[in-house]
């Protein structure tokens, strides 16, 4: 039997669907003064359109297969996922939206986030805010690490919700050459010691753009000058270095670096096909799924850099006009569960590190958690956390992504 449902607090947030069934409508507020039961109820038999990223084949499955699958048999609740190739084309379209008065019928409900466009989207008043308590599930969140509580320098302050960590990685194949450029001051004379052997996506990817990142730094003498608040005149300096150090190893890149991959997808196909010898990936463990699916040799192994690479947290978030908020936070919910965390972390389905809590879930999860088996040519994940890198505050990001197509990628 289905709960009661308290009218006193829904009367200005339910509506009838002309088949009499309760419809999303509820605003933020009116949701945030809900119960979580009350929340299930008016999401339950409704639908979510989920914006993201749609490069990769086996997040698209586990999107599609085991949440959406989770969504239909728990709650009745249909997920539409929404590829796009750029996370700001969502972001974009939510922006369109509110300039066209378009305050609680969006067509975005949720939106696979992180760095500039959370910016974006906090500071244009587009999200959906304050809700986070509300989730079972944000039980398993450690708000209390900053790494989590900001994104990219922007405080989360309840509105989006993490979902996965990622850490930047290179891989090489073992059988065309040994000792592999460790350093990015390494694989600059690397690539112009094996000319046409190298070169990243075009930014904005986001692959490339953190490629370019990892210049950056380099160039700044470290990471540590750089962080805090935009500095103009930092910025000038390192960005005409960081410019120079790219437009020197162009003649030297793939296609002597007349054109870029414009996808990481496309760039990981270069090096499956033999025509460039170095990938990388946000997502490590792309390595050991790539090779049992046969993309890449048996042979090509992870690895990171001396110098250290960029990690950072992803997050989803829902935007302020969408008519599916409840269904939304029902699919937040089962993001955070330890079960779909774990489902994600399995290296035959994506390989992602967890961006909750393991020893809050249940003692199955956590048993299930300690017995992972990382694909051996994966670099593991505490290697790489050793040399991690911060992110720049998004400010920074978006200057060096607009820097590069200017002066690089003209």
């Amino acid at each position: 039997m289905k709960p009661k449902i308290r009218m006193s607090l829904l009367a200005s947030a339910l509506v009838l669907t002309p088949f009499g069934a309760l419809a999303d409508t509820a605003d933020g507020a009116a949701l945030n003064a809900m119960s979580w039961d009350d929340v299930v109820e008016l999401a339950r038999g409704g639908e979510v359109n989920w914006f993201l990223w749609g490069g990769s084949d086996n997040i698209n499955q586990y999107v599609t297969e085991y949440i959406g699958g989770r969504l239909k048999a728990d709650y009745d609740i249909t997920l539409n996922r929404v590829g796009v190739s750029d996370t700001v084309e969502a972001v974009n379209i939510v922006l369109g939206e509110k300039e066209s008065g378009v305050t609680d019928s969006g067509s975005v409900d949720m939106i696979w986030i992180n760095g500039e466009n959370f910016r974006t989207m906090k500071q244009g008043d587009l999200a959906y805010c304050g809700y986070t308590d509300l989730l079972p599930n944000n039980a398993l969140i450690n708000w209390d690490n900053p790494a989590i509580a900001n994104d990219f320098g922007v405080p989360v302050e309840g509105c989006e919700v993490p979902w996965s960590k990622a850490q930047f990685a290179f891989a090489y194949d073992t059988s065309r050459f040994d000792n592999p450029p460790k350093s990015i001051g390494a694989l600059i004379d690397w690539v112009k010691e094996n000319p046409g052997r190298f070169t990243y996506p075009a930014p904005p990817d986001f692959n490339g753009s953190v490629f370019v990142r990892h210049v950056f730094y380099h160039a700044a003498g470290g990471v540590d000058n750089l962080l805090g608040d935009f500095d103009q005149a930092k910025y000038d300096d390192v960005s005409a270095k960081t410019w120079q150090i790219l437009n020197d190893l162009e003649p030297y890149l793939w296609r002597e670096g007349k054109t870029y991959p414009a996808s990481i997808s496309a760039m990981e196909q270069l090096f499956a096909n033999s025509e460039v010898d170095l990938t990388f990936n946000y997502e490590p463990s792309g390595v050991g799924l790539n090779i049992e699916n046969g993309v890449f040799p048996p042979t090509t192994q992870g690895y990171g850099l001396t110098d250290g690479t960029i990690g950072n947290t992803n997050y989803t978030i829902i935007p302020f006009n969408s008519p599916n908020k409840a269904a939304a936070l029902v699919l937040q919910n089962i993001l955070l569960s330890g079960e779909a965390q774990y489902q994600k972390a399995l290296p035959t389905v994506w390989g992602a590190a967890p961006a909750i809590e393991i020893d809050r879930t249940s003692p199955e999860v956590q048993t299930n958690f300690a017995s992972l088996e990382r694909h051996p040519n994966v670099v593991p994940a505490g290697e790489l956390a050793k040399a991690a890198l911060p992110e720049l505050q998004a400010s920074w990001i978006s200057a060096i992504e607009r820097g590069w197509l200017e002066h690089v990628g003209r």
